[in-house]
């Protein structure tokens, strides 16, 4: 036998004693089966929760990139509501009682109230010698063709102090005024400062027509008037007041 033959023999047998001395063990095909379906259920329990994930983020996501227009908040805190405007009481205030055309002569009345006397006004002495009361004014402003009736008489002319809004002195009058004889003769205007009740009043005329006025008062205040125009020429008959229910008031036959 060759030297190489003798090498080979030697080496079968060395091989056999250690598989007989290390007996080699199966392959552990269920152990690699098992761990191989263990690592499948885990990728795919992970891919279970990714794409939970994925959903849960893209469902929470959707309501931010497109929110319904009632879901917008403010973008900062709004600014507090602004304070309303105080409009400052006025110092004067007027009301228009009547106007119109009388003997192609344009006629107005207006009340005017002043809340304190004005800065050149100068409060009347009583015939008792005491300063009269007042700590307003009110004046009738009476106009006959463009002019103040009683304007000769300054700015103040037919204007009587008062007391606050509300002061009774300044009701119950009643007079005929005009530019011309005391307001005996020409375009004439009969005023009256009615009480509280009298809604309107009547001016019968010796011609039989009758003249309507109906009572304006100042905002604010219990003052008020009712104005009616006499043409030239009439007279006055009866001056009659009547409340909001057509009831009569008062019947006057003393400007005849």
């Amino acid at each position: 036998m060759t030297p190489d033959h003798d090498q080979e023999d030697w080496l079968r047998v060395a091989f056999a004693r250690s598989r007989d001395v290390y007996p080699s063990s199966q392959a552990p095909v269920d152990q690699v089966l098992t761990t191989a379906r263990a690592r499948r259920k885990r990728r795919r329990a992970a891919a279970a929760v990714a794409s939970a994930a994925c959903v849960l983020a893209l469902g929470l996501a959707v309501p931010f990139l497109e929110p319904p227009p009632s879901a917008v908040g403010p973008a900062r805190r709004p600014s507090p509501a602004a304070s309303p405007t105080l409009t400052p009481t006025p110092s004067t205030v007027s009301v228009r009682v009547a106007e119109g055309t009388t003997d192609s002569h344009r006629w107005s009345v207006v009340l005017e109230f002043h809340r304190t006397l004005p800065k050149h006004y100068t409060l009347p002495t009583l015939p008792n010698g005491t300063t009269a009361p007042g700590t307003s004014l009110l004046c009738q402003r009476m106009f006959i063709g463009g002019v103040r009736i009683d304007h000769q008489g300054g700015p103040w002319a037919d204007c009587q102090p008062v007391t606050g809004t509300h002061d009774p002195r300044a009701s119950g009058g009643m007079g005929l005024w005009g530019l011309h004889d005391k307001g005996l003769s020409g375009t004439r205007l009969m005023v009256s400062n009615p009480e509280a009740n009298v809604a309107y009043g009547v001016v019968s005329l010796s011609d039989g027509t009758q003249v309507k006025a109906t009572t304006a008062t100042i905002p604010g205040t219990t003052y008020r008037a009712w104005a009616a125009p006499i043409p030239n020429g009439r007279t006055i008959t009866t001056v009659d007041q009547y409340d909001a229910h057509h009831h009569r008031l008062s019947h006057d036959t003393n400007w005849s």
